[in-house]
């Protein structure tokens, strides 16, 4: 599979941020979307590596092993729940949090998510609130610790 690195993007410029900022990955087609919540993660002290390609989202897992991934389930090249399959399959990614990030408001396609493995749902549009709230809850408390 090739991949195009072009749209992907690190921030902080580290490849191991300090154990005091997390790394998520956030995968958002829409570049708005993505805006807002790497702004968020930033706000609330993670590191992050962005990318609008959902063929992109494996590679850049098993590169930089992010303590969680954000991913929005509607993406233009592959499927979330294609993604989702891939990372859940490859041993060297399947240990990560996943939480769906979707405008599907359905009980059904939630729990069709969580059964395909992932932590948890986030529900477009959401609150900061929320999202703060899901991080905490999923990221590894230690890797919280300042």
């Amino acid at each position: 599979m090739s991949v195009d690195y072009a749209n992907a993007v690190l921030r902080p410029a580290l490849s191991h941020p300090p154990a005091s900022q997390p790394l998520v990955l956030a995968v958002d087609d829409n570049k708005d979307n993505l805006l807002v919540l790497t702004h968020a993660l930033k706000l609330f002290g993670y590191a992050y590596i962005s990318t609008q390609e959902g063929q992109s989202v494996l590679p850049l897992a098993q590169s930089h092993q992010p303590a969680l991934i954000l991913l929005d389930v509607v993406l233009r090249d592959l499927s979330g729940v294609d993604v989702l399959q891939h990372l859940k399959q490859d041993s060297s990614t399947k240990h990560i949090p996943v939480i769906a990030v979707t405008a599907l408001t359905c009980v059904e396609a939630c729990e069709q998510l969580l059964q395909l493995g992932c932590s948890d749902c986030l529900h477009k549009p959401y609150s900061l609130k929320a999202l703060e709230a899901l991080l905490r809850q999923h990221v590894n408390p230690a890797l919280l610790a300042s």
